[in-house]
């Protein structure tokens, strides 16, 4: 009874979409073959380089070498989720037919752009672009409280003469200094360019990005002296999620068979990470995660690291006995006398700094961190028969499976099949609540857990 509770919990926690098979057998990590495509390396998010790849990947944003104002206008109207209603603007140097005046009248909505003129074609200069970026990141209102002596020492810090800038302009200026907006990297370029280059260009509108909360989301990399630490303050700070809403059409669906379990998930928490370079482990025990960032480490695998809260749904029989609740793991019966039951989970989210150490992390998982007998010693803490991790994007020795999603405002449940399962699922969710946000999504997931998924106990 006590085997037969656990695997039923344990497969359950994962939210599958088919019924839990009770079959049982071993296996062995399979070798990857080393990936034959091109290293795809990753600086860092304070690196010209980590922005450039940020920008290209997630907004196809790609700058020529020498851009034009106008390109930096249609950068920032792309990546900032400006929402505001206003009278269309006139402006004196282009009209509605324009290519760029979408882009120009939704920064000047938002008081980005002030004038009646853009200037599109013109050279970006250094301070022009930083005029731009002061407002797209909602920091001029810091700058105009600066007192002169305080807009001289900034300015001078950057290598320019108090006289050189006066006003609004050079208190807007010294703010961009003083918060971060404006690299120390990017100061020599600022004072003696005439025209920016790509490179600053795709920094400042990275840096944006930064002061924003719209870049990458991390607690940390794993390289950090501290990541422990925030590990478990981000661990213990989240709760069971409630999204009474959602959860509501989602547990109709458990009760009737459609889904066999889900998980819950705030869109705060998301990585934001380049897709390309991530890959998402499930687990539900933080010491686990402790023990697979220090194998990480011990590997030489570089990560920037988050970790999203998860709530995990499914039914536990009444035959299984009286429940015990605790502060992470919650009941609720229903009709036919069973329950649906919570569980506190996470999803640590993983970017690594390159696609060759992304192939890596399988095997790795594969050899310390996946059960094969109820013997089997030297493992992390906390392995599972079936180690859930995916990747958005495809991978050698991985299997394609569909997430079948539906979102209520910040929160969505998600529910993972065979792809030959998934219009069912999804079928029956949109019958459940035609008006929600629903989609699904091919991921490619590792062999053991696609194994469950087809029936098997690894």
């Amino acid at each position: 009874m006590k085997k037969v509770l656990l695997k039923t919990v344990v497969a359950a926690s994962v939210a599958l979409s088919i019924l839990p098979s009770t079959s049982f057998f071993a296996s062995h990590p399979v070798t990857e073959a080393a990936s034959m495509s091109t290293v795809s390396q990753y600086a860092g998010a304070d690196t010209i380089e980590g922005y450039v790849q940020f920008l290209s990947n997630k907004y196809g944003i790609v700058f020529e070498a020498k851009p034009t104002k106008g390109d930096f206008i249609e950068a920032v109207a792309k990546v900032l989720p400006i929402h505001v209603e206003s009278d269309d603007p006139v402006f004196t140097d282009i009209d509605s037919s324009d290519p760029l005046y979408p882009s120009a009248a939704k920064l000047y909505k938002a008081g980005i752009i002030t004038t009646n003129t853009v200037h599109g074609d013109a050279k970006l200069t250094p301070l022009a672009a930083l005029y731009i970026a002061v407002k797209a990141a909602e920091i001029q209102e810091l700058s105009y409280t600066y007192p002169s002596a305080k807009v001289e020492a900034s300015l001078k810090k950057l290598g320019f003469s108090p006289s050189r800038i006066q006003g609004k302009a050079g208190s807007e200026i010294a703010a961009a200094v003083d918060t971060g907006l404006l690299p120390s990297s990017l100061y020599k370029e600022t004072v003696t360019a005439k025209q920016v280059s790509s490179e600053y260009a795709a920094a400042l509108l990275g840096q944006v990005l930064e002061l924003n909360g719209n870049y990458k989301h991390s607690i940390g990399k794993t390289s950090d002296a501290d990541i422990y630490s925030k590990l478990s303050d981000a661990y213990n700070t989240s709760d069971l999620i409630a999204a009474p809403d959602l959860r509501a059409i989602v547990n109709e669906a458990l009760e009737n068979n459609e889904i066999t379990g889900y998980n819950l998930k705030d869109t705060r928490y998301n990585s934001n990470f380049i897709d390309s370079l991530k890959l998402t482990y499930g687990h539900d025990d933080v010491k686990h995660a402790k023990q697979l960032i220090g194998l990480l480490r011990s590997e030489g695998i570089q990560t920037d690291i988050q970790l999203e809260p998860k709530t995990s749904a499914f039914i536990y029989l009444k035959e299984w006995g009286e429940p015990k609740e605790t502060d992470n793991y919650k009941v609720e019966q229903i009709a036919n006398g069973n329950y649906i039951a919570y569980a506190k989970e996470y999803d640590l989210v993983l970017e690594f700094n390159n696609i060759d150490d992304k192939n890596r992390f399988n095997n790795i998982v594969l050899a310390y961190a996946k059960k094969n007998s109820d013997e089997q010693k030297d493992l992390l803490y906390g392995s599972w028969w079936q180690p859930l991790y995916y990747s958005p994007t495809a991978l050698s020795n991985y299997e394609v499976i569909v997430n079948n999603k539906i979102a209520k405002g910040n929160y969505y449940a998600q529910s993972f099949t065979l792809e030959e399962n998934a219009k069912k699922v999804s079928d029956a969710l949109k019958k459940r609540a035609p008006d929600a946000d629903i989609s699904s999504y091919k991921l490619w997931v590792d062999v053991p857990f696609y194994n469950y998924l087809q029936g098997g106990y690894e």
